[in-house]
């Protein structure tokens, strides 16, 4: 029988001694995990039912790819109701029975949270489809006028082609386009919108509210476009979800930081040390290292050290690098 580890309801407040400093996070692809009802595809209820078996492996938290109501056309990545569980993988019953059951056996439940875009068939997104140019619909999204044949800019999708799709009028006529950093079918929010800023402190609160540990934010370095969308044409040895040493204008914005600063207030109206942590695809280290200032995010992925070969001393200059860094922050 598992020995249970209840999470404590008093975390020590003393600094350097927050959880998820020195946790072990497990990272759980809901599809293709645990199938408990036997349709052939991984489930809520599947991964209650290895709790017990991840625990003995002395992991502290487990991370959820995207579970929200979605049309799976990016792996879950492309969210069309952030408040509720898609069927494929459960009811939000079983989300609450899996966060009780993780923290009855001392396991905290981090989810992916993706907000620099929703699905198409998001109802936001169809409203504003629905809706003429101009209108507040429209304005929740990045909707720009363009002469047919002709599109804002020349940015190129992470998928490939423009990022920039073409809707049309009631009439069938060419109208306006509408960005998408990845796949047409995501179309990126706009977050100078305020409507957006508060849907998402919503969404926050709903799965803190339920018990959820943290958020694990996909594409953090996203959300804001600079000023007038300039031309960029990015190295074409760089990776296409940045990275690279010139900023492209879709990414590491400096202001995509006042949303964590918001975020951050909501996290801590939360009791248990909450957390936030960012996939931000920046260089260099020092300038990734803003999203984990103490008033913004508590973690951030290391991706120069993820991408450093398996030598001692390229190691020891990446890791000397992340903790100068870093540790100025």
């Amino acid at each position: 029988m598992t020995q249970t580890r209840a999470l404590s309801t008093t975390p020590s407040t003393e600094p350097g001694s927050e959880w998820w400093r020195t946790s072990v996070i497990y990272q759980i692809y809901p599809r293709s995990f645990a199938d408990a009802n036997g349709d052939g595809i991984g489930d809520l209820q599947g991964i209650t039912s290895r709790l017990e078996q991840l625990a003995t492996m002395d992991i502290d938290a487990i991370w959820l790819s995207p579970f929200f109501t979605s049309p799976q056309k990016d792996g879950g990545y492309d969210v069309s109701n952030y408040v509720d569980v898609d069927p494929l993988f459960g009811t939000l019953a079983d989300y609450d029975a899996m966060v009780a059951r993780a923290h009855e056996l001392g396991l905290r439940v981090i989810i992916d949270l993706v907000p620099n875009h929703c699905s198409d068939q998001h109802p936001w997104f169809q409203e504003a489809l629905n809706s003429p140019a101009g209108s507040p619909e429209r304005d929740r999204f990045i909707f720009r006028d363009a002469d047919e044949g002709t599109l804002p800019n020349n940015w190129e999708s992470v998928f490939g082609g423009p990022m920039w799709t073409r809707t049309a009028n009631e009439d069938g006529t060419p109208g306006q386009v509408y960005l998408h950093i990845f796949d047409a079918t995501q179309p990126d929010f706009n977050w100078h919108n305020e409507e957006v800023r508060a849907m998402f402190r919503d969404v926050l609160r709903f799965w803190l509210d339920r018990g959820t540990d943290g958020f694990r934010v996909d594409v953090a370095h996203g959300m804001i476009k600079a000023e007038g969308l300039p031309d960029f044409t990015p190295d074409p040895k760089g990776a296409s979800m940045g990275g690279t040493e010139e900023l492209a204008p879709w990414w590491g914005q400096d202001g995509v930081h006042e949303i964590y600063r918001d975020w951050r207030t909501v996290m801590d109206e939360y009791e248990g040390q909450r957390v936030l942590c960012a996939e931000a695809w920046v260089n260099p280290l020092d300038l990734m290292a803003k999203w984990v200032r103490e008033d913004e995010m508590h973690q951030a992925f290391n991706f120069p050290y993820l991408s450093t070969g398996w030598d001692a001393s390229a190691l020891r200059e990446v890791i000397n690098e992340s903790m100068a860094a870093f540790g100025a922050v």
